[in-house]
């Protein structure tokens, strides 16, 4: 450097960098119910031949995929938040109601084989002689309203979370719940069981002659899906909220415990599944619940604790 000049630096020009947009992030509830769709789907097309009304199987698994892309896109607003957590609870109507197409048409039934396990194991048709073993109206009304307590069961936490915007706490709900649905759904489709509400006589009257159970047959009569017992998804699916639900709330699983309790009985007691159905649902609800409990359910890079739960996000839904 020669003394007296000053020293001339060339500046390259900034040159803007493009960062590419977010790609589309799946959540694992997401890839359960897109595998499920495409299990589905390839069922309804292969009975269509005998089954036209499979077609619109076909069709509503098509636009629920689209569902799914487009609640996956980022920028959604509030609403749109709030749907990308709680959609698959949502769609459980359409895909319970989708067994019923499917199986339609005269399918074959295991009830004989089932029946058969329920002898083995407990010596006599137990949904067939228990009410009338232990006849108890108090106890009918007690245990219908128990069966009913399922779609609260199976819903509520989620939105209780989401409410308090517990992120990691609803996801991982969310998962168990649909994860069970979707396992006791295959097997609905690949081993239909009718059950002792197509099965046997009705109950005598005196022991449906109560608000509950006429609640709970008012419904079985409207949407009740035909070879949907083995496992009972009553029972598994309500097991899998509630363990689901104790892993964000010990408080909300505790109060989970009893109607949880009760609706395994009632579906037997109340003649809507085999013994062995229960049994069934009762380790399907368990092991996925279980398996999926540990899952990473978020993208938070650090999440703060506060009671043991995660406090992920402001609260979706308006406080009060």
């Amino acid at each position: 450097m020669v003394p007296g000049r000053s020293m001339a630096v060339a500046v390259q020009p900034t040159v803007p960098v493009r960062v590419p947009p977010r790609s589309p992030r799946l959540l694992p509830v997401d890839a359960v119910l897109l595998g499920y769709l495409t299990i589905v789907t390839g069922v309804a097309i292969h009975r269509a031949a005998a089954r036209p009304a499979c077609w619109w199987v076909v069709a509503a698994n098509v636009l629920t995929a689209v569902l799914i892309a487009l609640l996956t896109r980022p920028g959604l607003g509030r609403v749109g938040r709030t749907l990308r957590e709680v959609y698959p609870l949502l769609l459980l109507v359409t895909l319970y109601g989708q067994l019923d197409v499917l199986n339609a048409g005269g399918v074959g039934v295991h009830d004989g084989l089932v029946q058969r396990w329920e002898l083995a194991l407990f010596g006599t048709q137990v949904s067939r002689t228990w009410w009338q073993a232990a006849p108890r109206a108090g106890w009918s009304s007690v245990l219908h309203a128990a069966y009913f307590s399922y779609y609260f069961i199976v819903s509520i936490p989620a939105f209780y979370f989401l409410r308090r915007g517990e992120l990691t706490a609803v996801r991982r709900f969310v998962l168990a719940v649909m994860a069970t649905f979707a396992v006791c759904y295959l097997a609905f489709i690949f081993f239909p069981v009718a059950g002792p509400y197509y099965m046997f006589p009705r109950p005598s009257a005196w022991f449906l002659d109560n608000t509950p159970a006429r609640l709970v047959y008012r419904i079985l009569a409207q949407g009740s899906s035909y070879g949907a017992a083995f496992p009972s998804s009553h029972v598994a699916a309500t097991v899998a909220a509630a363990l689901a639900a104790a892993r964000g709330s010990r408080r909300l699983g505790l109060a989970l415990v009893v109607p949880t309790l009760l609706l395994t009985v009632g579906v037997v007691y109340c003649q809507m599944h085999y013994a062995v159905d229960a049994l069934a649902g009762l380790a399907v609800g368990t092991v996925v619940a279980l398996a999926v409990g540990n899952l990473t359910t978020d993208d938070s890079p650090a999440r703060a604790r506060e009671g043991g739960m995660s406090r992920d996000m402001p609260p979706l839904l308006p406080s009060e």
